[in-house]
Order: structure tokens, then sequence, then C-alpha cells
């Protein structure tokens, strides 16, 4: 479970890293930067459940990822050389943080069970 735990977490900071440094200086919409690194935001309203390990956060967390993976998937297939690339680290990093917190999960609430039980 630990190591669900640190994969779940370390995909989120990066996931929001990425977003922040795609959109702010390595591809941004317009030079200088964009308004697009705001789509970091909600990312950031999980991040506090996370490290407290709360299944409930991983489980809306889970699906609020999905929504990342299907930018990354569309900005991959239609953007240009440099932007691209950073979609498909996106696509990559969403599927991770999607498939350790539904796992993160499964395992919170067996622990969950097993402990009102005794």
């Amino acid at each position: 479970m630990r190591a669900l735990y640190l994969i779940a977490n370390a995909s989120l900071v990066l996931l929001i890293a990425l977003g922040i440094a795609w959109e702010s200086f390595l591809a941004p919409l317009r030079p200088g930067g964009s308004w697009m690194v705001l789509k970091v935001l909600p990312l950031l309203l999980p991040l506090r459940g996370m490290l407290r390990a709360n299944r409930y956060t991983c489980q809306w967390a889970s699906m609020l990822s999905l929504a990342y993976f299907v930018e990354g998937v569309v900005r991959a297939f239609s953007d240009p050389a440099p932007s691209r690339y950073l979609a498909a680290i996106q696509s990559v990093l969403a599927v991770v943080l999607f498939v350790s917190l539904i796992f993160l999960a499964r395992e919170l609430g067996r622990r969950q069970q097993t402990g009102a039980g005794q």
C-alpha cells in the first residue's frame, strides 16, 4: 500500500508541475505564457486528502484524472511538436494517477472494513 500511496501522490504532483511548466514556459499557447496554466487548479483540490490517504478523495480524484487524460490525448494528436510530447506525458501521468488511485482506494476500503470488524 505504501508504494501505491507514493505513486499516486508523485503522479499528482508531477501532473501539477507539468501543467504549470507547460503553459508557463515550455510550450504555452501564447508567447510568454497563457491563462491555460489555470487548468492545474482542480488538481490542487485533492492534494490535501491524498496526502492524508483519504479514501473518498482518492475515489473522486481518480475521476478528475480522466479529464487530464482526455485533454492529453486530444492535444497529442492536434498540437504541434513540443506541445505534442508534453501532452503525451500528461496522458501517461493521468493514467498512472488513475490506476494507482483506484487500487489505493480499494486498499483503504479493505483496511477500513477490517478495522471496523475488529
